[in-house]
């Protein structure tokens, strides 16, 4: 089954860098109340004890290059306001293949935290990101095409994410279903595909 895109209905464990749904998670936490062995306790995919701290797993996954730790060192940096160690961990992350840190990088671009302004590398990040399937990246997209005038490649980019689960897309058709750059049929597609 595909995971939700919404990121309140499933967790990120550190230990194996793996995404599980809640429901999957609250079962293997009943598992664990029912069993009184304190081995079971542990993640719900590799079985790896909790540990004391997240951000010493998380270490050791960014010393290994796991794309999905070094994202979330990444996003601890930048929270911190360190963008520039936040650029370069997302920037490893990107070249491993995360779709998320391809995301960042593209927003890093245009505020210029952390690197210097580039529209052309910001496009490039939202494209490597949209390609890998980021919905928020193929919105943004959309939006960068309505900007600069080109509503019909705009529309077209806000069809595919509002199929993907986005629903900021959705309202941006709807906008122009009432203005008339959107078809019924198109709108109606898009609608069908988000629900």
């Amino acid at each position: 089954l595909p995971l939700p895109l919404d990121p309140n209905k499933y967790v990120k464990y550190f230990c194996c860098s793996k995404v599980i749904c809640n429901g999957c998670t609250t079962a293997n936490m009943l598992r664990q109340l029912e069993s009184e062995d304190e081995s079971t306790h542990g993640c719900p995919f590799c079985r790896q004890p909790y540990s004391k701290s997240d951000e010493d797993r998380n270490k050791k996954r960014c010393e290994v290059n796991d794309p999905f730790a070094l994202r979330e060192e990444g996003r601890t940096h930048f929270v911190d306001g360190d963008y520039e160690r936040a650029f370069d961990y997302w920037t490893k992350a990107a070249e491993l293949g995360d779709m998320d840190a391809h995301c960042y990088l593209s927003l890093m671009y245009r505020g210029g935290q952390g690197a210097e302004k580039d529209k052309g590398k910001e496009a490039y990040h939202l494209e490597e990101a949209a390609i890998g399937g980021h919905s928020d990246a193929r919105h943004m997209l959309g939006c960068n095409e309505g900007e600069n005038g080109r509503l019909d490649r705009a529309v077209k980019h806000w069809i595919i994410a509002a199929k993907l689960g986005e629903d900021e897309s959705i309202e941006r058709l709807k906008e122009g279903f009432k203005f008339g750059y959107v078809r019924k049929e198109d709108f109606a597609s898009a609608l069908r595909g988000h629900q």
